[in-house]
């Protein structure tokens, strides 16, 4: 399952940048109707994405809390899982919110009521968010992958 959300916020972010590139070179309607169709459609990925993952980590940390009590095993492991959300949750929440403010504004630009440029600069804002997002989406899934492991070896599971 992480594998997947992993992928899909991959796949949004490197949609992300090809629809960037698209806006930036867009010369002609039909290539600017492709940005905005592109773009469109790679934020909606990403809202999903990015809320998958903060349910998943959810019930990640509900599933090793679970273990830990039924087996009534002497670890930290519920703490250390439950501290590797906040970082997803936060910046995950940034990224949708400049990503979906970067849409919306999209539509101002293409009637001529918001400059390009603010467009251009969300655009940016987006990726970078995106970017800082995936990378703390990577290391909570490997922290709690090592702690799924490590309360697997105490209650004895292969």
């Amino acid at each position: 399952m992480s594998a997947a959300l992993l992928t899909a916020a991959v796949l949004s972010l490197v949609g992300l940048l090809v629809s960037f590139a698209l806006g930036f070179l867009a010369d002609s309607q039909e290539l600017v109707l492709q940005h905005a169709t592109l773009a469109i459609f790679v934020t909606l990925i990403m809202l999903l994405a990015y809320s998958m993952i903060m349910f998943y980590l959810i019930g990640k940390v509900r599933a090793i809390k679970d273990a830990v009590e039924e087996a009534d095993l002497e670890t930290d492991a519920v703490a250390r899982a439950s501290a590797v959300r906040p970082p997803v949750f936060k910046l995950g929440s940034v990224a949708m919110a400049v990503t979906m403010v970067t849409a919306v504004i999209g539509g101002g630009v293409d009637t001529n009521v918001i400059p390009a440029g603010f467009h251009l600069m969300l655009g940016v804002l987006a990726i970078l968010a995106n970017g800082v997002a995936l990378r703390a989406v990577v290391a909570a899934f490997n922290e709690s992958n090592r702690i799924v492991d490590e309360v697997n070896r105490l209650l004895g599971v292969e």
